[in-house]
């Protein structure tokens, strides 16, 4: 008898989706696409943007889904597809529009909501090159090198935006009083 979809570990889906089946691979988009959702609203895709990259990631890791080999979670895996789609996205619109870094006097605190922490809101507070690097690093998964190469950036400069970006999301998301302390918080 038949494991039930639910059952199975993504890795015999992503052999079955492999195979042609559709059923299994979206389970794997039922259990995987708000998380895919979520990294791209947290790297500065609005609503609609952030659900039609997810769903192009989606259909690039179906026709790509051969290449999955279980190394690392499948999961982890589209994440990278579409943060990469997302990139290229904003490459292209890139050409049309040009970059202004926010001031780093007009970041606000955030406000304190029965000690409740908004990191959607935090990652607002970056610059765009700071948010794509620190999502794509934490969110993603991707190294350091990886990040340079999509991005077109030097490794020096994405490490920098890396640090910076969390640097200024510790002081941010302290808890009152503790300021001093946020920088040493890993």
């Amino acid at each position: 008898m038949a494991k039930a979809l639910m059952d199975q570990h993504d890795v015999e889906l992503a052999a079955l989706a492999a195979a042609g089946g559709r059923r299994e691979f979206g389970e794997l988009v039922r259990r995987h696409g708000s998380a895919v959702r979520s990294l791209l609203r947290r790297m500065g895709a609005q609503g609609a943007e952030a659900d039609d990259v997810a769903q192009d990631a989606f259909l690039q890791a179906f026709e790509k889904c051969a290449e999955f080999r279980g190394k690392g979670t499948f999961a982890a895996w589209v994440k990278r597809i579409a943060a990469r789609l997302y990139l290229k996205r904003k490459a292209k619109d890139a050409r049309y529009v040009a970059e202004i870094e926010p001031d780093e006097d007009d970041v606000a605190p955030v406000p304190d909501r029965a000690g409740l922490v908004d990191l959607d809101e935090a990652l607002k507070s970056l610059s765009e090159t700071e948010r794509l690097c620190v999502s794509l690093c934490h969110g993603a998964g991707l190294s350091h090198p990886e990040i340079a190469t999509a991005m077109n950036l030097p490794l020096g400069t994405v490490k920098s935006h890396v640090k910076r970006g969390l640097d200024k999301l510790r002081a941010r998301l302290a808890p009152a009083g503790d300021v001093g302390r946020a920088a040493h918080v890993v």
